[in-house]
């Protein structure tokens, strides 16, 4: 015996009344995925890493051709494409709202900005934007990473986090956080590049001299400067760059590396259940936030290469090669809490567990602590004056 559906609000009218129940699509505008067992719809499950039903338990495998790979696009090839699509003025369809009748229910749910998946407001059951990830007018989705750390997990994750953080309040770190993590696939861009740097500046190498005579003999550390210049080629690998606007970027960052590697081709059943976001920080924008990370350490190798004690970089100048970008959504379980009234936000990397988020301090704690460090300081002083 199957379990119920999920209660249908009283102003809706069931789906598909007249029907079995089963459906295969919310409407011509959201997507849903139906258990064969039971009609109701299928979420992508952690543990089984495929969709399950939350009712009865059926499980649908997710077919994924074992010889496919998410491949590197032409970066440049994109942005005449663009381009092209912007000179015929066609307009990105996603930038205002649309509402999706939920198959489940009845019920309709507004979908706002680049949200591409949700849950209904009404039965909690999943709904999608039909299409949005493989729009025309956007560029596609080339790799997903699922999600391998289930809700318990993460919860598990953050109060070793808590445990470990130096200087928080006590009741904090007794008490923990309350709240509920949701479920989000973020999107990135990665971009490969091989670069072809040449360099021009100045080796310091420090020698010491005596200088003065008497009481005002000392010695003096001084720099002899060498010419150096060169070239070298370094390849870059999947640069990351979060995708996305209003996001915590900092500790978004903070949460790499990512398992990168096991991603795998787009498939729209696996945000089922998940909420989504498309990428809102376009593709140029993103290499040129690539850029800065990449021409960063170029500037690190070529102080390395000049060699010396000290470095004068006079110019770098760095031709890109063979540019090419994948966009990728990438899971992480994000939480937002208060404490104390104030607020705070937890994301923790879905694929390997890493947490990274904002706490609160104890004034308390970092006196007593700093205190403390200047009194150690004072006895090893006095310590050393014995000595003497």
């Amino acid at each position: 015996m199957t379990s119920p559906r999920p209660p249908i609000p009283p102003s809706a009218d069931p789906p598909n009344a007249a029907g079995s129940g089963h459906t295969s699509t919310v409407s011509e505008e959201g997507r849903t995925f139906p258990c064969e067992e039971c009609g109701a719809d299928l979420e992508f499950h952690i543990g089984v890493q495929s969709l399950k039903c939350p009712y009865c338990g059926h499980v649908k495998a997710i077919s994924l051709d074992p010889d496919a790979v998410v491949a590197e696009r032409d970066f440049r090839e994109m942005l005449a494409n663009i381009a092209d699509r912007r000179s015929r003025d066609q307009r990105d369809e996603q930038q205002g709202f649309k509402e999706v009748r939920c198959a489940s229910c009845g019920g309709t749910v507004r979908f706002t900005g680049t949200l591409t998946s949700s849950q209904c407001a009404y039965c909690g059951g999943p709904l999608q934007l039909d299409n949005v990830h493989d729009s025309a007018d956007r560029i596609p989705v080339d790799g997903v990473l699922a999600f391998q750390l289930d809700r318990r997990q993460a919860w598990e994750n953050l109060r070793s986090w808590i445990k470990s953080r130096w200087f928080a309040p006590s009741d904090f770190k007794k008490y923990g956080i309350e709240g509920r993590f949701n479920g989000v696939y973020l999107p990135f861009w990665t971009f490969d590049a091989l670069t072809h740097n040449r360099y021009v500046g100045l080796r310091g190498e420090h020698y010491w001299v005596t200088v003065g005579s008497g009481k005002s003999r000392r010695r003096v550390m001084r720099t002899r400067w060498y010419p150096a210049s060169g070239a070298f080629q370094r390849f870059f690998d999947d640069v990351l760059v979060v995708a996305g606007t209003g996001l915590p970027t900092r500790r978004l960052d903070a949460l790499e590396p990512w398992p990168l590697k096991q991603c795998v081709p787009f498939r729209q059943e696996m945000l089922s259940g998940f909420l989504a976001r498309t990428y809102d920080v376009e593709l140029d924008a993103g290499f040129d936030q690539a850029r800065t990370i990449i021409d960063a350490a170029v500037a690190d190798e070529v102080r390395r290469r000049i060699g010396g004690d000290v470095q004068q970089v006079q110019s770098v100048v760095t031709r890109y090669d063979a540019v090419t970008y994948k966009h990728l959504l990438l899971p992480v379980w994000m939480l937002a809490y208060r404490f104390r009234d104030k607020p705070y936000q937890v994301v923790v990397n879905a694929g390997t567990g890493e947490v990274q988020g904002d706490r609160p301090y104890s004034g308390i704690k970092i006196t007593l602590a700093v205190l403390a460090g200047l009194a150690a300081t004072g006895t090893i002083a006095l310590f050393v004056a014995n000595l003497g």
